[in-house]
């Protein structure tokens, strides 16, 4: 028999979520895309709960996490600054570790 731990990892600031899974994809997908609408489409959430999902992660940021451009002839957008990039690979990061470290707990079970 085989076994697996599953886990998920957020960030809390304050006892509100500051980052975890589906705050990072949409901040990737903000990235990828250059804009909170198109981000908020490509990940199937309507605008207004990507909206506050970003509102949200920015109040708790030290810093900007993301840029807004007013639209105009070439459009507004959206863009994620340094600060913002850094805090997906930071996540990123803890999160392949934490499995990491699980994938190496699980082992035990292997003695029992």
């Amino acid at each position: 028999m085989s076994y697996k731990i599953k886990s998920r990892i957020w960030i809390e600031s304050d006892k509100s979520v500051f980052l975890g899974e589906g705050r990072v994809k949409l901040l990737k997908a903000i990235g990828e895309t250059g804009s909170l609408s198109k981000a908020a489409k490509s990940l199937n959430l309507s605008y207004k709960k990507a909206w506050s999902l970003l509102d949200a992660v920015n109040k708790s940021a030290k810093r900007p996490v993301t840029t807004n451009h007013i639209g105009g002839k070439g459009g507004g957008g959206t863009e994620l600054t340094d600060y913002g990039k850094s805090l997906i690979f930071t996540f990123d990061e803890i999160n392949k570790n934490c499995w990491a470290f699980l994938d190496q707990q699980i082992e035990k079970f292997k003695l029992l």
